[in-house]
């Protein structure tokens, strides 16, 4: 809980402040006709406004073990058939994947518009999905060390699979159905 804790409300409320500021700056660039202003901050924007979208829907996707269930039927069953086979299958692509993050990022579970199907996918720091890949996040697994380090450790594996378990697969079906 203390991690979580931290890890709402100081990690992704930093991400919010610097987001903030930097759009300030944004403006005040923008309305001086600054370009080279613009240009600079694109960094701070990418950074600071991935960690916030990052973590939104990293929030979002949680809930309670005894409501993270998967459902036998609906739309994002047929597609995880469709791009996996099953659910087992999925994890098996997305916890090593996801596990395997060089340094600090995300895991994704992205909805292809071109191809119909769900892909995992990883992203470094807190670069976003959408604008990184063109992938609708559908699920995101955040593997900065600030998200498991207090409770987990070194031991990025036994988090991932500890928040697979806690995954809101209704959230989840609710996004792919928007990104249709």
């Amino acid at each position: 809980v203390l991690t979580m804790q931290i890890h709402h409300t100081k990690h992704h409320n930093t991400y919010i402040t610097n987001l903030n500021a930097s759009l300030e700056k944004l403006d005040a660039a923008v309305s001086a006709g600054d370009i080279s202003a613009v240009i600079n901050l694109q960094g701070a924007l990418k950074f600071n406004g991935g960690g916030h979208l990052n973590h939104t829907l990293f929030w979002e996707n949680l809930c309670p073990a005894e409501s993270s269930q998967i459902k036998s039927d609906g739309e994002l069953n047929d597609a995880v058939k469709a791009s996996f086979g099953s659910y087992d299958e999925l994890k098996a692509k997305f916890v090593p994947a996801t596990v395997t993050v060089q340094g600090s990022g995300w895991g994704w579970l992205g909805y292809n518009k071109a191809t119909g199907l769900l892909e995992v996918a990883t992203c470094p720091n807190q670069d976003p999905l959408e604008a990184t890949t063109g992938l609708v996040p559908i699920v995101g697994i955040d593997v900065w060390e600030h998200a498991y380090y207090k409770k987990y450790s070194n031991l990025r594996p036994d988090y991932v699979n500890a928040v697979w378990d806690i995954i809101n697969w209704e959230t989840a079906e609710k996004r792919l159905l928007a990104a249709k």
